[in-house]
This record gives C-alpha cells, structure tokens and sequence, in this order.
C-alpha cells in the first residue's frame, strides 16, 4: 500500500525541510509543490496540503478554492503569520480543515493533518447537532442546543478553537457567553493551561490596572509586596475579558500592547514582563457602535474582532429550551434535594412560550426554583421575575380606557418616610396585572382556562393569581 501524499506548499526551504523530516518520520510521502492551482490526478492525489500564505497572504487561497472543489475534497491546513490573523476566519470559510500561526510546532502540524484526514474520511456532512452529556463540573463547559443557528456557532467555535486567535463573543446577557468561551479553550491547544477570568465592570480603572498587569513593591501606598497580574497567571493559557465593553480608554491601550507585542509593565515596574496569552473578548454592548462614540478604540475593536461570534438571545432558539431544561434538572435536582425526573408537558410548553428576557441564565434560576418549591410551577415559569413596567403601564392604560380603572390608588410614602422604587414598581405592577386579568375574565364570562389561554398563561397560574389576590366572581342575586 502507497504511504500517504502529503503536498507542503512553502517557498521557506528551511520549514520545507524540518516539515518534511516529521512527516516522513510518520510514514507520509512529502512533495513541495508550487502555489498555483494544479490539477489533482487520481495517481499523484494528495491526501492532504499544508498551504502556507504567510509570503502571499489571501491570494495564496486559490489552492486551497481549489482542493475543496475537488471530488472528493482535499483536506487543508492553513500556515498564516501572527500579522495575518485575519486570514484565519477567511480560510476557515472557504474550508480550510485547519490554520495554524507561524512558528508551528512541527507535532501540532502532524496532529491537524491526521485530525482533517480524520474528519474527510468521515464525510463532508455538516456537523451533528451538538447533544450534551451530564457534567457535575459547573466550570466544565457543557454545549446544549438543538436550534440550526447554535449549530452554525458550535461548527464555528469548533474551527476556530484551535486557530489560537482572539476572539470576541458578543450577546445579551444570560446567552451564555462564558460557556462558549470555556468550550473555546476546552477544545484548543492550550486547553491544558490555566483560563484566567476577569469582569471588567466590577472594578474600577485603578484596581484593574493591578488586577490585569500586577504592581511592584513601593508602587503605591499599601503595596507592601509584589504582586502578579492576571496576565501573568494565564500565560501560555487563556484570558477571559468579560465585560470588556466597559474597560477604560487608558486600559484599552495597555491591553492593545499586550496582544500586539505580548508584553506589558506592571505598575511601578521598570522592565517589561512578556507573556504568550490568547484572549477571550466578551460584551453585551455593541462595540461597532461604540468606537465612532469614542468609548471604545479602533484599533483595540479591529484587534479583537479577529473571530467574532454573536450568540441570539434564547426568544429566537426556543427549540433549545426543552433540552436546556432537562440538562438544568440533572445538573441541580440532587443538590436540591428533588426526586423529579422529568418536567410534566404542560409546564415545558409555558416555558417554550415564554420570552425569557434573562435568557438562559432566567431559565436555570426558574428550573432551580421549581426543584425547590414546585407547587409554584406555573406561575415561576409564565411571568419573568422581574416587572416590565412600561408593558404594564400600557396595560393599566388599556384597562382603563375599557371602563375597568384602577380599583386601588398607590399610596406613595410621605416625605418624612423612606422611598422604595422597587417596592413601588412591585406594587403599581400587581395592581396593573390584576385589572388586566379581571377585564379578560369579564370578557370571557369568567370561563378561566379560556381567560387563561387568552392571557397566554397556564390554567394553574391563573388560579394561584385569582387566590393570591383574594378573587371570587359575584354571583347575581
């Protein structure tokens, strides 16, 4: 049986070389070829090309157009320079198996050859979607949907996990962001290495100068010792920059040094320290919007959106959340002390139902709250827990307007006592619901379930409200 053809696109003879010897020594037949498009014949196919476009840069892509038109295609690996990064996701789009950064560790090139043999010999299928198996681990990055655009994204973090760029995650908040940053690094390279997490919104500028980059003895008052940064902590791993839309501008440039030459001065230091750190980018700001505001730098946005991947809110993969559900009462029922095995129907389809305005984050505290008190089951599942005002405003309004009024004025608090905006909210927000629910109770003739599908809530909320505030229809005399 003929060794397997490996073509190196490469005009770096010393690369060429060190190449080669690896992958003989690992029983490939090794052939540098020329970069123009070539015709693959049957007796002379490769069954893989390592293309480098570090001298060409993207018109270097051609060969590679080429062996994905192939049949059957032709697994490729991808060779960039650290300054053309952003060749990366325009390779991996036009299915490049893989795309390592310059200088590359002749065993990592031989892993990604035998990983895209691998994935060729398995069919060119789009990937499976994404099923998850229970992990007691809450730090272990579990990937859970079955919605066609989480497949598109767990596809995308799959590629680019490996390419050892940064990348930004951008979504509202509750998407699950993080989970998708931990999936990135637990499927990398340097998965074996520390992943360092940092909220940049929960200190301020000064405390997160010393927090990221560290500070020297004497460098302020109080800092009796030195100290290291949390750059220093992930190096060779991973940073995790959560929030990072709320970084100061004097922050952002220090962090624009670091990811352009990897290395930085702590505070009161005289030497630069050098660290090889990738960087996990996370915000639920839109930073596009941002820059031409001058909150956020150009340059530090262009450096970060190497990858961007932006996750929907779950209103708009709502096929994720009977799985989500599931995974969520296996991951917490025994810590909560249930004995349930299965949510019933008809409270996974309030769920489905229901918009979730905290997204996934919303839908474990409402699994967590069932586990524990599951007589509450409807009502936890069809109302947020937090008031949306203005809707409930413009239902107060609507009632009204109908002849219903307001049967109880708010009785806001005297001068002399302290004022609670929550409280009033709470309050001016049951008031505004119960008229609601009375006007479609009168319009119903006080047929409850079909009041309650008119209110787009469960038979059984419905009942626990009308109890909760005390409600009995009066019966004609």
């Amino acid at each position: 049986m003929n060794p397997p053809r490996v073509w190196l696109v490469n005009s770096d003879a010393n690369m060429v070389s060190q190449f080669s010897k690896v992958l003989s020594s690992e029983g490939y037949l090794v052939e540098n070829v020329p970069e123009k498009p070539v015709e693959f014949r049957p007796d002379q196919r490769p069954a893989a090309i390592v293309l480098s476009v570090i001298e060409s840069g993207t018109p270097g892509l051609n060969l590679l157009i080429s062996a994905r038109k192939a049949v059957p295609p032709i697994p490729v690996v991808v060779l960039v320079a650290p300054n053309q990064i952003r060749i990366v996701v325009e390779a991996l789009k036009l299915g490049a198996s893989d795309a390592l950064v310059t200088p590359v560790d002749p065993a990592d090139l031989v892993e990604a050859i035998k990983a895209a043999q691998e994935k060729e010999q398995g069919g060119s299928s789009p990937p499976p979607t994404p099923e998850y198996t229970y992990e007691a681990d809450p730090d272990v990055a579990v990937f859970i949907s079955h919605s066609e655009k989480m497949r598109e994204i767990w596809s995308l973090a799959t590629k680019v996990a490996r390419a050892d760029v940064p990348v930004l995650i951008l979504g509202e908040s509750g998407v699950g962001k993080e989970v998708l940053a931990r999936f990135i690094h637990r499927h990398s390279k340097r998965a074996d290495k520390p992943m360092v997490k940092v909220n940049c919104a929960a200190l301020p500028h000064d405390l997160l100068e010393s927090e990221l980059f560290g500070y020297e003895r004497g460098a302020f008052t109080g800092a009796v010792g030195e100290k290291p940064g949390k750059f220093e902590l992930a190096d060779k791993g991973c940073m995790l920059l959560d929030e990072i839309g709320e970084m100061s501008p004097t922050l952002q440039a220090k962090l624009l040094h670091v990811l352009e030459d990897g290395e930085f001065s702590k505070l009161g230091g005289r030497r630069s320290v050098k660290v090889d750190v990738r960087v996990l980018a996370l915000t639920n700001r839109r930073l596009d919007e941002a820059v031409p505001r001058g909150e956020f730098r150009n340059d530090l946005y262009f450096r970060l959106n190497v990858v961007k991947i932006n996750i929907p809110p779950l209103r708009e993969r709502k096929e994720d959340i009977p799985v989500l559900c599931d995974y969520f009462l296996k991951r917490h029922r025994e810590a909560l002390g249930s004995s349930l095995k299965q949510f019933p129907a008809d409270l996974i389809d309030v769920f489905v139902r229901h918009n979730w305005p905290g997204n996934v984050r919303q839908l474990e505290n409402t699994v967590r709250r069932y586990l524990i008190l599951p007589k509450l089951d409807m009502e936890v599942g069809a109302a947020p827990p937090e008031p949306d005002p203005p809707k409930m405003a413009a239902a107060a309004a609507a009632a009204a307007g109908a002849g219903g009024g307001v049967a109880e004025v708010i009785q806001f608090p005297s001068p002399e006592d302290s004022v609670s905006l929550k409280t009033i909210s709470a309050m001016a927000a049951d008031r505004a619901e119960r008229e609601v629910v009375l006007r479609v109770l009168e319009q119903s003739n006080w047929n409850r379930r079909h009041a309650a599908r008119r209110l787009n809530i469960c038979y059984k909320a419905l009942l626990n409200k009308l109890k909760k505030w005390q409600i009995q229809r009066r019966r004609a005399s």
